[in-house]
């Protein structure tokens, strides 16, 4: 049974990167089947078109993420949501990023805090601006928090802990991709999910190793 509708959307384009990523960690059957128990058997060989509509449901988000951990099991899950969160950024979101000027030559040059300061609120406009996301940036002393005020990955979902993964995996790839090589530890401090009034993640701003 299909999952019921949030009315809040991300757009076909934004779906369209994250089927793909996760059919390449899994392949098609493994894809499938995922797709098939997340009740949204009408994407198998039917992806979303490639444009900037917003018609991809925030409730069909949180149930692939839901199917992931069913079939996988919690940790399972948790590694491969992770995963498609890191190759959604790497395989599509990255040419956005070169839209909010982060990928020129100039942004390229400057030094490494600056380009986490310009970086980040950069890549929440752009989830915002193309969808019903709702994300900004804070910075403190030697973090950032990025909040999730409308989140599309635990729509409607109760969890006794923080389980948005694939924001997590795309926050990674993300800020390896603007700081040009470097990985950065990116917690979760709260969830919508459980019962937190929006979602954190904590980002460290000293790259690690």
């Amino acid at each position: 049974m299909p999952p019921e509708k949030s009315g809040y959307f991300y757009p076909n384009k934004f779906a369209l990167i994250i089927l793909m990523a996760m059919e390449e960690i899994m392949g098609k059957n493994g894809l499938n089947a995922i797709l098939n128990l997340a009740g949204l058997s009408e994407f198998i060989n039917n992806y979303p078109p490639d444009n900037l509509e917003k018609e991809f449901d925030f409730a069909y988000v949180t149930a692939l993420q839901v199917a992931l951990e069913e079939m996988y099991g919690p940790r399972g899950g948790r590694g491969l949501a992770l995963r498609a969160g890191r190759a959604t950024f790497a395989e599509g979101l990255k040419g956005f990023g070169a839209l909010a000027g982060v990928g020129d030559l100039a942004f390229k040059v400057l030094p490494l805090p600056q380009k986490l300061k310009i970086g980040l609120p950069a890549m929440a406009n752009i989830l915002t601006q193309f969808s019903d996301q709702i994300s900004r940036v804070h910075e403190e002393e030697d973090k950032f928090i990025y909040t999730l005020e409308r989140c599309p990955m635990c729509w409607k979902r109760k969890a006794d802990r923080p389980v948005c993964y694939i924001g997590q995996g795309l926050l990674q790839e993300g800020l390896r991709w603007v700081s040009g090589g470097h990985e950065f530890k990116v917690d979760m401090a709260s969830c919508i999910a459980k019962g937190d009034d929006m979602g954190r993640y904590v980002i460290f701003k000293e790259p690690i190793g």
